[in-house]
């Protein structure tokens, strides 16, 4: 097998996938997915679609990941890695879209506006 690339989003956080053949070890930014994600609900996060298919220690994941804070990072990463494993085995999407691996998330940080100190935040309005 060779490279499977893939790309995720999430807000404004951007993951590049490089997928192989390997032991399961996941490398993002050089690092490693614990020292990068120390917290462990982010480390199941991104391998979530690898354990719903039982190949978490089938493949090496080398990582590219810029932009956005480590929730964003983590759920971008999340679904770059499900659209590897599609375009790997086309047979594991209808399992990867029910439990919602294959969506891109459209919530995004709406505009601040003129006029007004947040999105929607009116300033302080009084009549006197």
């Amino acid at each position: 097998m060779a490279v499977v690339n893939a790309l995720g989003r999430r807000k404004c956080a951007v993951a590049r996938v490089y997928v192989t053949e390997g032991n399961g070890k996941i490398t993002i930014n050089k690092k490693d997915l614990t020292e990068y994600f120390p917290s462990t609900i982010l480390q199941f996060v991104v391998k979530q679609p690898l354990n719903l298919l039982d190949v978490a220690e089938k493949y090496d994941i080398k990582v590219n990941l810029f932009g956005g804070g480590f929730t964003g990072q983590s759920q971008a990463l999340r679904l770059a890695i499900a659209r590897a494993l599609v375009k790997i085995n086309a047979e594991d999407k209808k399992a990867l879209r029910t439990e919602g691996f294959m969506t891109r998330d459209p919530r995004a940080v709406e505009r601040k506006k003129p006029g007004q100190p947040k999105a929607r935040r009116r300033f302080q309005f009084s009549k006197r």
